[in-house]
């Protein structure tokens, strides 16, 4: 399991990266647009591509370091094995199954992409929109690996918990 935790860290370090050049990317588009009056639909696209690309892959990083969405107020209250079971059921029956739809879907939703050779239809804009849909159900693969992860981190909790 280590080498699904060292790939979803890495995953987590690239979208950091990818974050650091969309800062950059705005600030660049901003000053261009407001002082020198000039922009760029595809400097604006490129935006929207990096964010996709940062939300998507650290879907499965912000689950591997525990940071997402849950009702702490409750959670933190809860014994360990109490915490361990709702962490299974919750990837068991939430995010097994959202992320095995959404890999089912968007597997012909990006074939179809690929094979329309999609571009943006606004004039100026980046060609090759299928590579970026093409992250989604890859998005949901890492977070499918994460999801068993977490299922085998939950059950050792609550099997060695007293």
């Amino acid at each position: 399991m280590l080498i699904i935790d060292r790939l979803i860290r890495f995953i987590g370090n690239f979208s950091a990266v990818i974050l650091v050049l969309l800062i950059l990317l705005v600030v660049y588009d901003a000053l261009m647009r407001y002082l020198f009056h000039s922009g760029s639909i595809a400097l604006q696209e490129l935006e929207w591509h990096l964010f996709d690309v940062i939300i998507l892959f650290g879907i499965a990083y912000t689950l591997q370091r525990s940071a997402h969405v849950r009702v702490d107020i409750f959670y933190e209250h809860f014994s360990i094995k109490t915490q361990a079971v709702v962490n299974m059921i919750s990837a068991i029956f939430f995010i097994a199954p959202l992320s095995l739809l959404i890999i089912y879907v968007g597997f012909e939703f990006v074939s179809l992409s690929f094979v329309q050779q999609e571009a943006s239809s606004n004039p100026g804009g980046l060609p090759y929109r299928f590579i970026v849909k093409s992250f989604m159900p890859i998005a949901f693969v890492l977070l499918l690996l994460q999801t068993g992860r977490e299922i085998v981190i939950s059950y050792t909790l609550f099997r060695d918990a007293k």
